[in-house]
């Protein structure tokens, strides 16, 4: 049984520019229904559901959006 994902996004994004200027290819936004989410997760709940807990995002250096968006936020907790 896989219990752990491995998910490759270092890269600058080159081909994608000017898009990839500001933030990094996986989290340009996707359309979903009536919902916009950032391409990492849509591929995050996808997984999520499939019955995979263990994740491993492989990014370089200066991606500090991919990890704030996966990093909780107690500030906005009760």
């Amino acid at each position: 049984m896989i219990t752990t994902a491995v998910i490759p996004i270092a890269g600058l994004g080159t081909r994608m520019l000017p898009y990839t200027k500001e933030q990094p290819k996986a989290m340009l936004p996707l359309f979903v229904g009536n919902l916009v989410k950032p391409a990492l997760q849509i591929i995050f709940e996808q997984l999520y559901k499939a019955g995979i807990r263990k994740f491993v995002f492989v990014v370089s250096r200066g991606k500090r959006t991919i990890e704030d968006h996966f990093t909780p936020d107690y500030t906005f907790l009760d």
